[in-house]
Formats: C-alpha cells, structure tokens, sequence
C-alpha cells in the first residue's frame, strides 16, 4: 500500500503545476488581491494605502465633473428664466452681465461641491478599512510634513512642487515627490544666477 503511494505520486509529480504556469495573470491577481484583503485587516500596506488613495482621488474627479455641469445647468435654467430689464441696473452691473456671472458662480459652486460629494461616496464604499486608511493617512501626513520644502522661498520661478502631496499615487509617485522637494530645496539655497 505504501509503495503504490509513492508510485502515484512519483507519477503525478512531473504533471504538477504552480497557479503562476497554469492560470492566467489576470486570475493570478485576482487571488494575491483575495490574500491581500484578508491581511489588510490587520494591517495596510503602503502601496495599498497609496492606490486607495489614487482611487479616492479618482473619485472625486469622477463626482466633481458632472457636478460642475449640474451647477452650470442649474443657473441657466435658475437666471435664464428670470425677467430682466436692461435700465434697472442690479447692484450697478447690467442684468445679464449680472446674471451670466451669477451662472458661472453656481458652476463654480457645483465645482467646490463636488470633491466633497465625491469623497463622502468614496467613504460609504470603504466603510470597513476606513480605521485603516485613517490611521495611514495619518502617518502619511506626518511623512508629507516632514519631507516637504519650506514655502517661504518660493518665488514666481521657483514654485514650491506639489506641496500637500495630493498627486502621490504610488511609490514610485513618492520617490519622485521626494526628488522634487530634494531638487527645490537645492535651488532655493543655491540660486541659478550666482
């Protein structure tokens, strides 16, 4: 009995394969996203974090768009349909001059809206890792403040790069960020024109 087990299994060892060789990469990544959510209930890894929060960003332009087309459409049909007379001045500007700009304030506003709309749609999606993310977002802070460039030598040549780290999206979108605040810093102390 033993020695037919070892048989089979010698058999069947050649015709073995890993996930990697025999199912597709897509199906790979599927299951290492599978492993990755059960252990980042304990913990959140940095790339993780960072691609929630290039997510997170993509959702709140996602929101913001349609919301400055609402906003837009919104004054139209709000002041368009308003009487107007062109010898009655409101508040010293001409009607439609008035009411044009009043149109853009409200796209404008729908603009303003719109991250926070986005955000608030992105946080009830996330319900379950929010203590997470908070908590890396957090030690992301402390990390942006304590790598960042200071402001008071910005000049209109020398802009300060990205100073809040709103456009760090990965690692790789880090080191760079860091690079930057690097390079600034040297041209801040050390002008091109001496």
């Amino acid at each position: 009995m033993n020695c037919s087990r070892s048989l089979r299994l010698s058999v069947l060892s050649p015709f073995t394969f890993s996930a990697r060789t025999v199912l597709p990469k897509a199906t790979v990544r599927h299951k290492s996203a599978a492993t990755v959510s059960a252990s980042a209930k304990e913990n959140l890894s940095w790339p993780e974090y960072l691609a929630i929060r290039k997510g997170k960003r993509r959702w709140e332009t996602a929101v913001t768009i349609p919301s400055t087309f609402l906003g837009f459409a919104g004054g139209i049909l709000y002041f368009g349909n308003l009487e107007t007379d062109a010898s009655k001045p409101i508040m010293g500007i001409d009607p439609f001059f008035f009411y044009g700009f009043a149109t853009l304030g409200c796209a404008g506003l729908g603009y303003l809206i719109g991250p926070t709309i986005g955000s608030a749609a992105w946080r009830t999606t996330h319900r379950r890792t929010m203590a997470l993310i908070e908590a890396r977002d957090r030690e992301f802070h402390k990390h942006i403040v304590k790598n960042r460039v200071d402001p008071t030598a910005q000049t209109a040549t020398n802009p300060v790069p990205d100073f809040y780290g709103e456009k760090i999206g990965s690692l790789y979108d880090y080191r760079q960020w860091l690079r930057d605040q690097a390079r600034y810093k040297r041209k801040a102390e050390w002008p091109e024109d001496a």
